[in-house]
């Protein structure tokens, strides 16, 4: 074995790694002992001219504070801070006081330990296991007890509160998307029923995704929906949207058109799917699943609606309730075909709020559920809020401004003026 390779191989062993980690965490102690021991030195020489009667400084040196550690993102760094002994008074006689810009008092957390906590309970830490988990990151865990956590669980229903209040006036969705999600909630009566989040996405005029609504709903119903779309509304989203993409969940179908009577109707082809597919057995499933697949994979209106009409000759004789669960959502499964042809992969299913709550599944699996109603709806919302910084634009967004205006398109061509 060569020397390089002799290097790299003993400088990814614990021991290299560990001396590695240990190199950071003194690099960037010195560092920041070196800026604090820099502004309080700036500070005193700046009021240098500040004397009492008998000439001797107003503000000095005063010693240390005792030895505080920090958790940062390179680990728990000890600090010793400067002490300023500043015997000024203001106008009202109030005796001045030197306050360090680069660490406040009380600071025990930078930021980056305070948006990885939330990650590590939204990823399925439980409140009492972060000390443990940080300790293994090369942090002491001082300052996150489960007490710590369950305080920070407050802020973020407090983060939800105000966000679900906030002002839509001025914003214009071209789509939407809804679905309702159902949780577990462990510390609910075992009689009641299953926590259901009801959830609205849209698209702006530049094709951003965005997270508009996320409320507590009574299963899907229609009044559920009716009170979330009504309170949008009223908060000043007044242009209805051009269509609206769900599944099969009465409930937000009828109340829809009570809100935004000119949104057309999208059907979702995955919902859809599934339940045709439940419908007949096991053994012809996938075959009907490649049929299905035909009908909203076609190029054209005319293409889908024979595919559509195959499917049904095919199965109808002998499982007429799966054509028929089919055959009724015929307009609204095929809706998407008069939009821009970019649009269609995000328009035929709720994909944009299915993977986002793949995630937050995830944990609620790891959990066995959450503790209560309100912490599921608070672990929502910080979960789709962390998604939302990976969504992706719509394809085709040029289209947008045509779709606003209303400009028509054929089997997803814009249709041009004779």
């Amino acid at each position: 074995m060569d020397t390089t390779s002799k290097t790299l191989r003993l400088a990814t062993t614990p021991v290299a790694c560990n001396v590695i980690d240990q190199l950071l965490r003194d690099g960037a102690r010195r560092m920041l002992q070196s800026a604090i021991e820099r502004e309080v030195a700036e500070y005193v020489e700046q009021h240098a001219g500040a004397l009492d009667a008998d000439g001797r400084r107003l503000v000095v040196r005063n010693g240390f504070h005792p030895r505080r550690s920090i958790q940062t993102g390179a680990g728990s760094i000890e600090v010793h801070q400067p002490r300023v002994n500043d015997k000024r008074v203001d106008g009202n006689g109030e005796r001045l006081r030197f306050t360090s810009k680069i660490l406040p008092p009380y600071l025990r957390k930078t930021k980056v330990i305070e948006e990885l906590v939330p990650w590590l309970y939204l990823k399925g830490i439980s409140t009492g296991g972060f000390s443990d988990a940080l300790t293994a990151m090369g942090h002491d865990g001082s300052g996150l007890s489960a007490t710590s956590v369950v305080r920070m669980k407050e802020v973020w229903q407090g983060e939800w509160e105000q966000w679900s209040k906030r002002s839509l006036v001025g914003k214009e969705y071209v789509y939407l998307w809804a679905d309702g999600i159902h949780f577990n909630v462990r510390l609910e009566d075992e009689g009641s029923d299953r926590q259901c989040m009801l959830v609205l996405m849209g698209a702006t005029e530049d094709g951003t995704k965005e997270l508009i609504a996320i409320q507590e709903g009574f299963r899907e119903s229609e009044e559920s929906w009716l009170t979330l779309l009504r309170d949008i509304k009223t908060r000043g989203l007044s242009t209805d949207p051009k269509l609206a993409t769900g599944d099969g969940a009465l409930g937000f179908w009828k109340a829809l058109p009570q809100v935004f009577p000119s949104t057309v109707c999208q059907r979702c082809w995955v919902h859809k799917t599934a339940n045709v597919l439940d419908k007949l057995p096991k053994s012809l499933q996938p075959a009907a699943r490649d049929k299905l697949h035909q009908i909203w994979m076609s190029a054209t209106v005319a293409d889908a609606t024979k595919a559509f009409d195959a499917f049904l000759g095919t199965y109808e004789a002998k499982y007429p309730k799966a054509t028929e669960c089919l055959k009724k959502d015929r307009e609204a499964l095929l809706a998407f075909y008069k939009f821009p042809a970019e649009h269609w992969q995000h328009l035929r299913t709720t994909n944009p709020i299915e993977s986002t709550f793949a995630t937050v599944r995830l944990r609620t699996t790891r959990t066995k559920g959450s503790g209560s109603r309100k912490a599921c709806l608070t672990m929502v919302f910080k979960l789709c809020q962390s998604a939302a910084k990976t969504w992706r634009k719509l394809k085709g967004s040029k289209w947008l401004p045509d779709v606003i205006r209303g400009v028509q398109f054929v089997d997803g061509v814009k249709k041009v003026a004779a």
